[in-house]
């Protein structure tokens, strides 16, 4: 047993094992598995009653999620260590009193309660806004909810903290059922303890008079018992003592009453009385009576029903459990469920395994090879389900037939009657593939067309398109989408026909777009060649038409380097490519080449930086070929004025934005001949007139 759980608690939660370095250690516990060990199994109780458990067996039942109690970043705060489980519902809305009092003071109990109105039970392990209140202290003996408490949420003891061991009462909705975890920290050594509710304004009472609902006569030997609201389990008798039968036939007693339902819990809304014989056709009464046990049936707050309480019911002669038809067979069956009406279930045991009480006809060869059904603690049941040697997947007309099996008989009734000999037709709905739907583009120069459609198959009647992420339609065939020529479009579609459903998806490439380009020198000297490189883009480029300006023109897509003719004089020349794609669409790109009257380099004498556009600036002419060019500007006292190494970039005749006083201005230029590799050094000066 661990020593100090007050000062262990949150180490147990962080290492998962109960370790302590001060205790010996435990091995954590096995899996629950005694009935109201596991919330599927909880215990109901009652607000007017003190629930007592003697003994908590050991076992863990899982990690829990505690609000703002949490280990770490997406971890399980606790675990459900020796746990029972309860449930209840509140009948009246208010405040919750709960008090959990140990036989043993030591022993350190916690507890968590959900609200799980229309949760499953499973979903306490998740959803952490099912909690409405713990205490996870490690204070030993009493807790629970107080008044005087400040929260609703306590988590587990530290070795420098103690959260006291009573949270704030937690306000429950009438209607709303809940679900209370009690669990035992302290280990082996349990002594028990007492569950009480009290002190709160919400009541957790079932006020209504326990009764018996209706009495059916399943056949003349079984009779069915609807309760009004849950009872306890512990409070029927195997022989059914709690009740009697009048008028009394000789040699027909009850002798036998089970449930449903009390073999995994601990309460129960029907029950089956066995008789010892056939009860003649009649109109009889069930009467409740103390049974063996000293008492009536009770519900969960030990009420009683009343001594004497009956309730008629008749006995009909014997009748075959007909066929109520079949279930929706659904997409691509390949079994079939058969429906059985009435108050007398089938016997299990009259269904032929190897399904020779059906057979099959109809629009496919598929036959039956097996038949089974989900029967229940008697065996008995309302459903067959007959399997199919292969799916049907095509729509199609069948008749399925009930007859005589290789058992000997159809099938039988709880009391031994056979059920007719019947066939039921039904029909099949054929498969579908939204992957049929059909794709047109209609492409043009600046925009495509994209038209959707679904052929009219399969019985289908339901589509549901989504283009490019957001646009949707259910029309069989959705409005066409207009497009750029380039990129992509995605589309997904769902198919059905009321019985199959299918999806697919796919992407349209839309790649007649087309660019025309390429590149030229802005420069060349005469009798240099011209190198063109086209870098057109685009796959459906049929046609290149280039024309250079001179007079000459080309229909390669690449064309041998050009010579323009010379003319004595610089001369610009403009260069046209036209491409032409396969469904006519046209593209052109232009540059101008200017050929110069020669590549001599020389620096004017003189400049007019007037802006009229004639020699408005200084600079080396026809240094088109110059490597490692070097042109600086000084005025008269050798301060420099300006620099350049691209023969392109001028002076205009300002220094620091503002224009320079006219007159002669030296210069310098350095450059490396492309052609002959030699160094040029030159000085001269020029005249700057305003």
């Amino acid at each position: 047993m661990l020593s100090d759980p007050m000062t262990v608690k949150k180490l147990f939660v962080v290492l998962w094992v109960l370790v302590l370095a001060t205790a010996s250690s435990r091995v954590r516990a096995q899996s629950c598995s005694v009935l109201g060990q596991t919330p599927a199994t909880a215990f109901p109780v009652c607000g007017s009653n003190v629930f007592v458990q003697d003994s908590v067996p050991e076992c863990d039942n899982g990690s829990l999620v505690v609000p703002n109690c949490a280990v770490g970043p997406g971890q399980p705060s606790y675990s459900a260590l020796n746990p029972y489980w309860y449930k209840f519902t509140c009948f009246s809305s208010g405040t919750l009193g709960l008090l959990i009092s140990p036989n043993n003071a030591g022993d350190d109990y916690d507890w968590q309660l959900y609200d799980v109105t229309g949760q499953p039970l499973n979903a306490i392990y998740t959803n952490v806004s099912l909690v409405i209140a713990a205490d996870w202290s490690g204070v030993t003996g009493n807790t629970g909810t107080s008044s005087t408490a400040s929260n609703l949420i306590e988590c587990g003891s530290t070795a420098t903290s103690s959260p006291p061991p009573f949270s704030k009462m937690p306000n429950l909705i009438q209607g709303h059922n809940y679900l209370l975890l009690i669990s035992h920290f302290s280990g082996s050594g349990q002594s028990g303890y007492q569950l009480s509710f009290g002190g709160g304004t919400a009541s957790i009472t079932d006020t209504t008079q326990p009764a018996v609902a209706k009495v059916n006569a399943i056949c003349q030997s079984l009779l069915g018992v609807t309760l009004n609201k849950k009872m306890a389990c512990s409070s029927l008798t195997a022989t059914g003592s709690e009740f009697a039968i009048t008028p009394a036939i000789p040699g027909v007693q009850i002798i036998g009453a089970v449930t449903n339902t009390c073999n995994t819990g601990f309460d129960m809304d029907s029950i089956t009385l066995t008789l010892s014989g056939n009860l003649p056709t009649g109109i009889y009464s069930l009467a409740v009576q103390t049974g063996s046990d000293g008492n009536t049936l009770l519900d969960i707050c030990s009420t009683p029903i009343p001594v004497g309480q009956s309730v008629q019911f008749a006995v009909l002669p014997p009748q075959p459990t007909p066929v109520a038809g079949l279930a929706p067979p659904g997409c691509s069956p390949d079994f079939v469920k058969v429906i059985f009406n009435g108050p007398t279930p089938i016997r299990c045991s009259s269904i032929a395994a190897d399904g020779s009480d059906f057979s099959l006809a109809g629009s496919t060869p598929v036959s039956v090879v097996g038949a089974s059904a989900i029967c229940d603690s008697l065996g008995m049941t309302d459903t067959v389900v007959v399997q199919l040697s292969a799916a049907i997947k095509t729509m199609g007309s069948y008749q399925l037939s009930l007859k005589t099996g290789d058992d000997g008989n159809t099938l039988l009734n709880y009391c031994g009657i056979s059920t007719a000999a019947i066939t039921v037709p039904f029909n099949t709905a054929d498969t579908v593939s939204a992957a049929a739907y059909n794709v047109k583009v209609l492409y043009g120069c600046t925009q495509d067309t994209v038209i959707y459609s679904y052929p009219t198959i399969d019985e289908i009647n339901q589509w549901q398109w989504l283009m490019d992420g957001t646009n949707q339609s259910r029309l069989q065939d959705p409005p066409r989408r207009i497009y750029g020529a380039n990129g992509t479009e995605t589309v997904s579609l769902s198919v059905s026909n009321g019985v199959c459903s299918d999806s697919a998806s796919g992407v349209v490439t839309l790649d007649n777009f087309s660019k025309t380009q390429f590149e030229a020198p802005m420069i060349i000297c005469p009798k240099d060649y011209a190198t063109l490189i086209n870098n057109s883009s685009g796959n459906w480029i049929m046609t290149w038409n280039w024309t250079f300006g001179d007079g000459t023109t080309s229909d390669q897509k690449d064309p041998a380097d050009h010579l323009f003719p010379p003319t004595g004089e610089e001369t610009k020349y403009t260069v046209v490519l036209v491409t032409t794609d396969s469904i006519g669409c046209t593209d052109t790109a232009k540059q101008v080449i200017d050929v110069l009257k020669s590549c001599y380099i020389a620096v004017p004498g003189a400049f007019t930086p007037n802006g009229d556009g004639v020699n408005d600036y200084l600079y080396p002419l026809n240094a088109l070929k110059a490597e490692n060019l070097q042109f600086r500007v000084y005025n008269r006292w050798g301060q420099m004025v300006f620099e350049t190494t691209d023969w392109l970039k001028r002076w205009d005749g300002t220094i620091g934005g503002h224009p320079a006083p006219a007159g002669a201005y030296a210069w310098t230029l350095s450059y490396v001949d492309g052609e002959t590799g030699k160094r040029i050094v030159q000085k001269g000066t020029s005249i700057l007139i305003r």
